[in-house]
């Protein structure tokens, strides 16, 4: 009985410092005036989370599709660490599929609904649509999800012809998650 007390105890604490981690100051709240019509979410939502992304993503040189003389850098997939305002590591953000999750183990994954210009060599800005979550914790309750302030991310500069075919280069990024629930 001491056992499974100490365990759920354990369990307990790890909730309430994630959660503490994950909570965003007040003070500061994310403004998407700024942002593009097509990247904002809609009024009935307020901000529960706001992350700094910092990592990278995977390209990829193969042929393009139906094309099979011609070649392109092929998006695989992102790693990176999620950081809350004041510098907490709080989650982590990876795919494919896209999935961001919490340091509680909750996580989601979500569907692309539109995107904006970046500006020249960063990741376009993001709006997605969170699916449930997965497993109980911080990440329950996203309805949306926002990239924004995107810095780098793109795909090489290197060529990519068939002497590359296969190859991978991994290219930093930077962007802000922003996490929206109903209010």
């Amino acid at each position: 009985m001491t056992s499974n007390f100490r365990f759920s105890f354990k369990q307990l604490t790890a909730a309430v410092v994630t959660a503490l981690a994950l909570a965003p100051l007040a003070s500061q709240a994310f403004d998407q005036n700024s942002l593009p019509e097509a990247v904002r979410v809609a009024p009935g939502h307020k901000v529960m989370l706001e992350t700094v992304g910092k990592g990278e993503i995977t390209y990829e040189c193969r042929a393009k599709k139906d094309m099979a003389d011609q070649f392109e850098w092929v998006f695989v997939g992102p790693v990176a660490q999620l950081n809350n305002r004041q510098g907490q590591a709080v989650g982590k953000y990876y795919g494919p599929p896209a999935t961001w999750e919490a340091n509680d183990g909750s996580k989601v994954t979500a569907t692309q609904l539109a995107v904006a210009p970046g500006g020249a060599g960063n990741l376009p800005l993001q709006l997605v649509k969170a699916n449930p979550a997965m497993g109980m914790g911080a990440m329950q309750g996203v309805a949306f999800i926002q990239r924004v302030a995107t810095l780098g991310g793109v795909a090489p500069s290197a060529p990519c012809t068939q002497a590359q075919l296969s190859q991978k280069q991994i290219v930093g990024y930077q962007a802000d998650y922003i996490f929206w629930q109903v209010q």
